[in-house]
């Protein structure tokens, strides 16, 4: 990443808690951090950190209960739901452990359907999910719906789905987590080709040292802080 490059996203001085019964349990303590563009980068941290929280609000899948999270430069905060919907689907995408594939749909609508919420058209829709499945080697999979697939191919289609908007920024929640090694390291050169190709940024939540090894960026979360962040050559 440029380092003079401005952020496609940041938090900045995020705090966000759980009620849990009668008690209320800090998930982040005053986080800060920004992802640029291009960045291929890890969260690591021990269950409990924050990883997922910090995902979720980078993400704005989530709101933190003091602090503000910015997008393009542009605070987050005042917007409404639809329009937060709205950056979601146009500068995002998310992959997430468990797949999140819609089951009665194939390979090819699943990816096709972010498209069409966004309004494109049909033939365009679909020219673009199959150039996608296609570039993640399931050129012979689009009509075959995710209960058929393994579950590396599922989560071909669930990168694939990610990238349909082009967005500036994949958030990814432990992708690799149910992944054989084979199947891991090829997941991972997938989307390594796209940041590299595309200057698409990658966030990881991860435990998989595989991750760690291959990001350019580790941030390491503890008890709800960043305790380290630093950039791998």
């Amino acid at each position: 990443m440029n380092e003079t490059s401005s952020p496609v996203v940041a938090a900045v001085g995020v705090s966000r808690s759980y009620r849990l019964g009668a008690a209320v349990v800090p998930a982040l303590r005053d986080v800060t951090l920004s992802i640029g563009e291009g960045e291929f980068a890890a969260l690591q941290g021990p269950s409990g950190s924050g990883k997922t929280t910090l995902l979720n609000l980078l993400g704005l899948l989530d709101w933190p209960d003091s602090g503000s999270i910015r997008v393009d430069g542009g605070d987050a905060g005042g917007l409404t739901e639809n329009l937060r919907s709205d950056l979601r689907r146009d500068r995002f995408g998310f992959v997430f452990q468990t797949f999140n594939l819609i089951p009665v749909l194939s390979a090819e609508q699943n990816v096709a359907y972010p498209l069409l919420l966004a309004g494109a058209d049909l033939d365009h829709a679909r020219e673009r999910a199959r150039e996608l499945l296609s570039a993640v080697g399931l050129a012979e999979k689009t009509t075959v719906r995710p209960d058929l697939l393994s579950g590396g191919e599922r989560q071909r289609v669930a990168i694939a789905r990610a990238l349909a908007n082009r967005p500036a920024v994949v958030f990814a929640d432990e992708p690799t987590a149910n992944l054989d090694s084979k199947t891991a390291e090829e997941i991972l050169d997938l989307m390594r080709t796209a940041s590299d190709s595309s200057r698409i940024a990658f966030l990881f939540a991860t435990h998989d040292p595989r991750v760690v090894a291959r990001a350019r960026r580790v941030i390491e979360l503890h008890d709800g802080r960043i305790e380290s962040d630093r950039r791998v050559a």
